[in-house]
């Protein structure tokens, strides 16, 4: 069922679950979800082209499909406990500017197509976009999602002619097939979010570093000349380029560390065993040493030079992410 509430003046529709009868869509501009409610259900909010604004508390986590389908006058809406929006929840709100969404995990299919007025998208625990999730929204110039995410299926971001930057994760197979950027004429920049910069600043060799900088940065001189229809292609090339490089240079990277913790040990225990202390004293002091005592005192020494401590607590430091 759903309720009807007066707050303060202004005209307050109190959603408390079920359907709305289609008498009330066209009189109902502002919406708050009670408390007791944890989701929006399917169609419950289509075609209240009145509709200005939703208020929802963090227990709602799932806005079922066509929710608010076709609500032209919603200007934005906060999402703070969703974690799931399924198909076609937002699309054709052509009025709509911001989401917000600190928990969205799922966006289905469809959900916010021909979104025309929506500028900017700041997703940060997005797992999954479903195909066409943003298609044709119009205005859309920045998309920034989050380190999480694992697929961007085909045309989420179909015919958004204005979209110019997009920062994602680094991860082999995220984007699903080679029209998820379909008709983005104006996609010139893509950025990386993630670990992905402190594993090359923690490259051993500055021409490995510098070699990972320029491959990274290539794709941005590449796609403004790129004809729209291959730009997705041309990226996931330069993806999978990407990760073969910095899985070769990451291997190469531990090989040299043992090396290295080798070469540390060695040095450290040498160190030790040189030093004038032990069986050399005793000898001075005219003290007879057995052949049993020294080796007995080597190994001491070995066991304490300081080796396994460095190894142990501080080269690790340098192992990649």
């Amino acid at each position: 069922m759903a309720d009807h509430a007066d707050d303060g003046g202004d005209d307050i529709f109190v959603y408390m679950g079920g359907g709305i009868p289609h008498h009330l869509k066209d009189t109902i501009t502002h919406v708050r979800i009670d408390e007791s409610i944890s989701f929006v259900r399917l169609d419950a909010f289509q075609f209240c082209r009145n509709l200005v604004s939703v208020e929802l508390h963090d227990g709602v986590d799932l806005i079922e499909e066509f929710a608010f389908n076709d609500c032209p006058s919603l200007r934005e809406i906060n999402l703070p406990g969703v974690r799931v929006i399924e198909h076609l929840a937002f699309s054709d709100c052509t009025a709509l500017t911001n989401v917000f969404g600190d928990k969205l995990e799922t966006i289905g299919h469809n959900c916010f197509l021909r979104c025309t007025s929506l500028r900017n998208i700041n997703l940060l625990k997005v797992r999954v976009l479903e195909f066409s999730a943003f298609a044709e929204c119009e205005q859309l110039t920045d998309v920034e999602l989050s380190e999480d995410l694992e697929s961007i299926e085909g045309n989420s971001f179909g015919n958004c002619r204005r979209l110019r930057r997009i920062a994602f994760p680094l991860k082999e197979n995220l984007l699903e097939n080679d029209n998820v950027f379909r008709g983005c004429d104006s996609l010139s920049t893509i950025a990386l979010v993630g670990t992905i910069h402190k594993t090359i600043a923690s490259l051993l060799l500055d021409s490995w570093r510098n070699e990972m900088s320029d491959e990274i940065e290539h794709i941005n001189q590449d796609l403004p000349n790129t004809p729209t229809n291959e730009k997705t292609a041309l990226i996931r090339q330069w993806m999978e380029r990407v990760l073969d490089r910095i899985d070769h240079y990451k291997s190469e990277h531990h090989e040299l560390l043992k090396e290295a913790m080798l070469l540390l040990e060695l040095a450290l225990w040498k160190a030790n065993l040189d030093d004038n202390v032990g069986d050399d004293s005793a000898a001075r002091e005219g003290v007879r040493v057995t052949r049993g005592q020294r080796k007995r005192a080597r190994k001491d020494r070995c066991i304490t030079s300081g080796a396994s401590i460095v190894i142990k607590n501080v080269l690790p430091f340098l192992e990649l992410e």
